[in-house]
């Protein structure tokens, strides 16, 4: 596997650390895969992440939403003596996260037969969205009011 090393690019950039740590996380992300998981676009605003949890029930899986992070995280505890042949549904622990774009939410999460589903929704807020700007006529009236506000 290959590795980046980015304390050069640290030294001389500033504002740039999501960007970095998004690097790290994906190289990280890749080493593994558990539990196998989809990102499928529903939409133009809208996602949904699958992820095959085979063998836990909803009280063994924690979703969390932080800002530009979902984390799902499955612990199941092993409290039967089972004597298993071969055991190939596999029981442990995992975490794995998300990271997100900006004004996108989780909306909803469901559990059927061992698959996870967490709906995702982007909702960019009415101030950020693109806006039609009216153009007035250009008199000099106009000029001579905004001269005479920043005058006071």
């Amino acid at each position: 596997m290959r590795t980046y090393d980015f304390a050069p690019l640290w030294r001389s950039t500033i504002g740039f650390d999501r960007l970095f740590d998004l690097a790290e996380t994906a190289q990280r992300a890749s080493e593994d895969n558990y539990p196998p998981y989809n990102i499928e676009r529903l939409a133009e605003d809208r996602y949904q992440i699958s992820l095959a949890v085979a063998g836990f029930s909803p009280e063994d899986i924690v979703i969390t939403a932080e800002q530009n992070v979902v984390t799902v995280e499955g612990s199941k505890s092993d409290k039967t003596e089972r004597d298993f042949l071969y055991r190939g549904i596999s029981h442990r622990a995992f975490k794995r996260q998300f990271s997100l774009a900006e004004y996108v939410q989780v909306k909803s999460a469901a559990f059927d037969n061992g698959l996870l589903t967490i709906e995702l929704v982007r909702e960019i807020p009415e101030a950020m969205k693109p806006r039609r700007i009216a153009i007035g006529d250009a008199s000099t009236g106009s000029v001579r009011k905004l001269e005479a506000k920043a005058a006071a």
